[in-house]
């Protein structure tokens, strides 16, 4: 499932690129790329207001700070703008879908691990064990977004967005010193969160 996500992300990253038939944009998020994590995208009109966008992004961390971080998204957006494509202000709709090896915000620090009583777990040496938790999984996010197209001349500029959206996920949760799952679940856990899912601020060029 992995591979097939990588190279739905690759994909996308290329599918308006190939066509060189009108003019296109293509952006890299300058938020992440200092750290390694890389979401580079392509525009491309398909009317005077209206864009469609293509999306990918990596992040190949496997582990980062001492966390898992892993993802891979691949995105496909349409694009309203008020004044014309890729000028000053828009908003959109996507649909996304990921591959993920990471820890949610709300397992990054170690906790103690319980036993099936309810008591902390105790190991030979008489501590009791304190472990983090990671998930592993695939997501599928439908959200809204909105964002403004700075012009800085005829090629240049700068795109900053941000979206929100609906994220179902399908994961397995596992402990860190053991690999071992945490939940009890016998497949994938579910789960449906709104959320932030995107932003950023993207360097474009327009390729004409």
């Amino acid at each position: 499932m992995k591979s097939l996500i990588k190279k739905l992300c690759f994909i996308s990253s290329l599918f308006l690129a190939s066509v060189l038939n009108a003019q296109i944009e293509v952006k890299v998020n300058t938020l992440f790329a200092p750290i390694g994590i890389y979401n580079i995208a392509v525009e491309k009109p398909i009317t005077n207001k209206i864009s469609l966008q293509a999306e990918a992004f990596v992040s190949p961390w496997k582990s980062f700070s001492g966390r898992h971080l892993q993802m891979y998204v691949g995105t496909v957006e349409g694009r309203y703008y008020f004044k014309e494509n890729m000028k000053k202000w828009y908003v959109g709709t996507y649909v996304s879908m990921a591959a993920f090896n990471l820890q949610k915000w709300n397992y990054w620090h170690d906790k103690r691990v319980l036993d099936e009583n309810g008591h902390p777990e105790v190991l030979p040496d008489g501590s009791f064990r304190v472990t983090g938790r990671y998930q592993k999984g695939i997501a599928f996010i439908f959200g809204i977004s909105g964002g403004y197209h700075f012009t800085i001349n005829d090629r240049w500029g700068l795109d900053l967005y941000a979206g929100i959206g609906t994220t179902q996920s399908f994961y397995k949760g596992y402990f860190k010193d053991n690999n071992q799952r945490y939940e009890g679940a016998t497949k994938f856990n579910k789960s449906g969160e709104l959320i932030p899912t995107r932003g950023g601020l993207m360097l474009t060029y327009k390729i004409k």
